[in-house]
Formats: structure tokens, C-alpha cells, sequence
């Protein structure tokens, strides 16, 4: 179905690995499509209740694939304008995934590679994984990956990196928040995707959902009388939901609630 990526679905986790070894999984038009298609698709399917974004090979995604910049450089307008948004778009589609994502990020991520780690909710890499924002150094600017960048390290941060463009290391990026947890190497990265995965099957899928919605409405807006209220609705309408009753009353009766696998 797809060329530049692997999808698969196993016991409600869905994974996306970019498989462009060879180009470090740098992104073209292609692939762009190709993942904003399948974070779609995932987002949507009700047997997935967490998706990782993975990768194969030494990089997690090195950006903008240099072939794509060569025919990029003679683009009109119009067409420039085009990559962008579908660039954007599937941004976008990671970052609003009503699921939980988790980035597997297994070595170097340049570019809107460091975008892609910044959309996910949860980011976990290597000790010998590199960071850089280099559009500067290309006269570009990190425009459509920004808002996720400086959601994840903040201005302050944003201002060093996106200007300097240098290369910060696993540990630097851990310290200013765009990843979550260091490992050792790819074998310790897979038992920590691991061990988040199942902790966040535990959790109920709607109320994931719903909790995403909420950081999203309540982030960085003053607590006003309009925010307190908006609240105080959601978790009246969860404590009425489905969900809501199936896990009070399994937490009374000292029960599993439905959504986790009996056994």
C-alpha cells in the first residue's frame, strides 16, 4: 500500500515506521503523503489505541529530502505553497491524532525530523540520537514544524536553536523537554516504547481522547471564568459517559473496567 513507510496494527497499537534508510528517511512529497495518510487512517480506526512513530535504519528523519529541495528550487509559487500545506497538513494530523502517539526516535533528527518528535505526546530516544534546526543555514526559515517545536521547548529554547542551528545532543534535548526519556541503545528504546505503550492501554480510549482536547483547550490560556467553566462541563459530561460509569464502578467492585484485556 504504501513505498516510503510500514504500517502494521497489533493488539490496538498502531505503528508507522518511515522506511527511507537510505535517504535517512528524509522527507519528499511522497512520504509526506504517505504519512499524512496513515496517521489518518489510524486515527480513525477503532482497533488502534495508540500509534508509535518508528523509523529503520541509523537516522529517525534527516528533513527535507536534498533531491526534493533540487526541484523545489524551481517551483512557482503556487507549487512551493502546495508542499507547505501538505507539509502542515500532516503535521497537523500527528499532533491532533485523537490517540496517544509516541515517537521511537532510535537516531539523528534534523529538520522537521525534530517537527516530527515534537508532534507526538510522548517521545523517547537513544543517548547517541542528534537534534538540529537547520533551515537558517539554508536562508529557510522552521515555519510549518514551529508551532510544534515551541509547543515542546518553548520560546525561550526556540530562540538558541532555531537561530544558532547547531546540533544539541539526546541529553540537551532531554533537559529543554522534546524528548521524554533516554535509553542506552535500540534495545533498552524498544522495552521503554514498551513499557509506555502498555501503560497507556491501561487507560480508558474515549477519556485519552478527551484529555488530549482538554490540554489543547486549556494550554497556555489564562484561568478565566470562560476556561473554569469549560472544565467543569467536560468533566460533567465524562462522569456521565459510558466510560465514566464503567470505571467508577470497576474501581468500586476492585475489577479491571472493560477496556483492559481480561486475563
Amino acid at each position: 500500500m504504501y513505498t516510503n513507510i510500514i504500517t502494521e496494527v497489533d493488539i490496538g497499537v498502531g505503528i508507522i515506521t518511515l522506511n527511507r534508510p537510505e535517504r535517512h528517511n528524509a522527507f519528499d512529497d511522497g512520504l509526506i503523503a504517505e504519512l499524512s495518510a496513515a496517521i489518518d487512517q489510524m486515527s480513525k480506526d477503532p482497533a488502534v489505541r495508540v500509534l508509535v512513530l518508528s523509523s529503520t535504519g541509523k537516522s529517525f528523519c534527516a528533513g527535507a529530502d536534498l533531491n526534493w529541495m533540487k526541484r523545489a528550487a524551481g517551483y512557482t509559487h503556487p507549487e512551493n505553497l502546495r508542499d507547505a500545506h501538505a507539509l502542515a497538513e500532516m503535521l497537523r494530523r500527528l499532533a491532533h491524532c485523537p490517540k496517544p502517539t509516541v515517537a521511537r526516535v532510535q537516531g539523528p533528527a534534523f529538520g522537521g525530523g525534530v517537527g516530527l518528535v515534537a508532534c507526538c505526546d510522548v517521545a523517547i530516544g537513544t543517548i547517541d540520537a542528534e537534534f538540529s534546526l537547520t533551515e537558517v543555514k539554508l536562508g529557510l526559515i522552521p515555519a510549518v514544524i514551529s508551532p510544534h517545536v515551541i509547543a515542546a521547548i518553548g520560546e525561550r529554547y526556540a530562540r538558541r536553536y532555531m537561530l544558532t542551528a547547531e546540533r544539541f545532543s539526546a541529553a540537551e534535548a532531554y533537559r529543554i523537554g522534546l524528548l521524554h526519556e533516554l535509553v542506552t541503545d535500540t534495545e533498552s528504546l524498544d522495552e521503554a516504547v514498551g513499557e509506555i505503550v502498555d501503560a497507556l492501554l491501561n487507560n480508558a480510549p474515549g477519556a485519552m481522547a478527551e484529555c488530549k482536547a482538554l490540554i489543547a483547550a486549556v494550554a497556555w490560556k489564562p484561568i478565566t471564568p470562560v476556561v473554569i467553566e469549560d472544565t467543569a462541563q467536560r468533566i460533567t459530561r465524562l462522569r456521565a459517559s459510558e466510560e465514566g460509569r464503567e470505571g467508577m464502578t470497576a474501581f468500586l467492585e476492585k475489577r479491571k473496567p472493560n477496556w483492559i484485556a481480561q486475563g
